[in-house]
C-alpha cells in the first residue's frame, strides 16, 4: 500500500510539472504581447521594451523557464490585467465560491445518483428512473439552470435568483467558505440563507454528475448482483441490507470512483456558464471577465488551479479504489 502511495504521489508531481511546462509553453506562443498589454495600448515603444526588460522577455527560454518555476514556488502567478492586482490574490478572492459550489454541487450529484442507481439495480423500476433522469438531463446546462431559476427563483419565489448570499446576511469570515463562517459565527440564519443561494447553481451543476454516477454505479451493481458471492452472502442468511453495505457496494465502488474523478474535471467546463448565469461570484465568472479583456495571466492561474484541484481529486479516488480493492494497492 505503502509503494502504492508512493507511486501515485510520483505520478501526481511529474504531470504537475508537465502542466507548468504546458502552461509556460501557451504564454510563449500566444500572440499577445504581455508587455503592451501591462502598460496599455497608447504607451511608446520605448515605454514598451523597458517593461519587457523589466519582466525578463528579452532572456532565452530557459532561462524564462526557470524563472516561471521560482516564482510559482514563491506563489506568484504574475499580475492580471483587468484587475491590476497580483493573480494569486484574486484566486485566494474567488476560489473559495467555487470550490465551496463544488463540493456542495458533488454531494447532490452523488446522492442523486445514487438513490437512483439502488432502484434500478434491484427493483424492477429501474428503466423508468434512468430513462427519467437522462431526460431532465437531456437539455443543455444553460437551458436548465434557466428553466430551475424561471421556476424556483421567478414563479414560485422559493429560492434566489442569483448571488452567494443576501447583502443583510453578509459577514465577512475567515476562511471565504461562507458555510463554514456561517457555522463559526454561530448564525444559523447566515448558513440558511448561504443554503438558499447554493441550492439553484449546486443543483445545475449535480444534474449532469447524477446521471454519469448513478448509470456507472447501476450497471456495477447489476454485475455485482451476478457474483458467485452474492449468492453465499444470502444462502448465509444475511439480510438483503447487509448484503448491499457490506459486499456489493464495495465491489461495486471502483468504476463510480473513476466517474467521479472524471466528472470533477468536466465540471470546471459547466462553471463558466452556471457561475454566469447565477452571478455566483468564483473562477468561472472571474474567468469569462479574463477572457473578455484578453487577461492571460488570470486565464493561466485559473487553468493551473483547475488542473491542480482535479489530481488531487484523482489521486484521493485511486486511494479510495485501493482501499475498497486491495488488489489495487498491492500492483
Amino acid at each position: 500500500m505503502w509503494l502504492f502511495l508512493a507511486r501515485r504521489i510520483a505520478g501526481l508531481a511529474s504531470v504537475l510539472v508537465a502542466m507548468t511546462i504546458v502552461l509556460f509553453a501557451l504564454q510563449q506562443i500566444v500572440p499577445a504581447d504581455p508587455a503592451r498589454a501591462m502598460v496599455g495600448p497608447n504607451a511608446p515603444n520605448s515605454v514598451v521594451e523597458a517593461k519587457r526588460a523589466a519582466m525578463g522577455l528579452e532572456q532565452p527560454l530557459p532561462v524564462r523557464y526557470w524563472h516561471y518555476m521560482v516564482q510559482l514556488s514563491q506563489g506568484d502567478l504574475g499580475q492580471s490585467i483587468y484587475t491590476h492586482n497580483p493573480v494569486t490574490r484574486d484566486l485566494a478572492r474567488f476560489t473559495p465560491a467555487t470550490l465551496e459550489l463544488v463540493v456542495v454541487a458533488l454531494f447532490f450529484g452523488i446522492l442523486i445518483g445514487a438513490a437512483v442507481a439502488l432502484p434500478q439495480a434491484l427493483s424492477r423500476w429501474g428503466p423508468v428512473l434512468r430513462l427519467g433522469l437522462i431526460g431532465a438531463t437531456s437539455a443543455p446546462i444553460f437551458l436548465t439552470g434557466l428553466l430551475l431559476s424561471l421556476l424556483f427563483w421567478y414563479k414560485l419565489g422559493w429560492l434566489p435568483g442569483g448571488g452567494r448570499i443576501s447583502p443583510d446576511d453578509f459577514a465577512a469570515g475567515p476562511t471565504g467558505f461562507l458555510l463554514i463562517d456561517s457555522i463559526l459565527a454561530g448564525s444559523p440564519r447566515m448558513m440558511l440563507d448561504v443554503l438558499a443561494h447554493l441550492i439553484l447553481p449546486a443543483f445545475t451543476l449535480a444534474l449532469p454528475i447524477a446521471v454519469a454516477v448513478g448509470r456507472t454505479l447501476a450497471s456495477s451493481l447489476i454485475e455485482v448482483y451476478r457474483q458467485g458471492y452474492i449468492r453465499t452472502a444470502r444462502a448465509k442468511g444475511l439480510s438483503e441490507r447487509v448484503v448491499l453495505t457490506r459486499h456489493a457496494l464495495k465491489n461495486a465502488a471502483g468504476p463510480p470512483l473513476s466517474m467521479i474523478a472524471l466528472q470533477v474535471a468536466l465540471i470546471f467546463n459547466n462553471l463558466l456558464i452556471v457561475e454566469r448565469l447565477f452571478a455566483w461570484p468564483g473562477l468561472g465568472l472571474y474567468m469569462v471577465q479574463a477572457f473578455a479583456s484578453a487577461d492571460l495571466p488570470a486565464i493561466l492561474g485559473v487553468a493551473l488551479v483547475a488542473a491542480a484541484t482535479y489530481l488531487v481529486v484523482a489521486a484521493i479516488v485511486d486511494i479510495l479504489r485501493a482501499l475498497f480493492d486491495p488488489r489495487l494497492g498491492a500492483q
